[in-house]
């Protein structure tokens, strides 16, 4: 009984780690795209795209910094697929499950949200 006391503290204690990092898996609301960040990368990456298969692969977000001024948050370039490059953005964590992608591009701006996820769907 003592051992899955301790399991189940150390599991919690890991999903704790988790909730300030966005390392893991991530699914753009209301679409069906997937990335990937993990802990040792500074990019994330295209894991699954059913619009667009060959996506996978693809760097949505590079050059990954934490900035020192903000908890939860980060410089990156994301790609701007309208405009076909990266851009500089800010990746924040809205809460442990939430993160937002904001580009600025002059004074206009556009955010997306993503959701964090355990596992890839089934096809």
């Amino acid at each position: 009984m003592v051992r899955s006391g301790v399991f189940i503290l150390l599991l919690s204690f890991s999903v704790e780690l988790l909730a300030d990092t966005i390392e893991g898996l991530w699914k753009q609301q209301g679409k069906a795209v997937w990335i990937q960040f993990d802990a040792d990368g500074d990019a994330g990456v295209v894991v699954r795209n059913d619009q667009k298969p060959e996506a996978v692969g693809f760097t949505v977000a590079r050059n990954l910094e934490a900035t020192e001024d903000e908890e939860d948050s980060w410089k990156a370039e994301v790609f701007a697929a309208p405009l076909g490059e990266y851009k500089p953005a800010e990746i924040t964590l809205l809460d442990k499950d939430t993160m937002r992608f904001k580009v600025k591009v002059g004074f206009m701006s556009r955010s997306v949200e993503w959701q964090r996820v355990s596992v890839l769907p089934d096809e």
